[in-house]
């Protein structure tokens, strides 16, 4: 499966816009970059726990 290019970007774009409204979008960014923001803190949380175990 080949990357997306800059047409089937901006595609996928426009249906987000055209699903959510521009009044929501902000809300939806907001709310994605905080659940971004957990998962990366989650993993790095991971990460700590497994070279902690793993150390004779």
């Amino acid at each position: 499966m080949t990357p997306a290019g800059p047409a089937q970007l901006l595609i996928i774009a426009l249906v987000v816009l055209v699903l959510f409204g521009s009044s929501k979008l902000p809300d939806v960014a907001r709310s994605l970059g905080r659940s971004l923001r957990i998962f990366k803190s989650e993993i790095r949380e991971l990460n700590r726990d497994d070279s902690t175990t793993n150390q004779p």
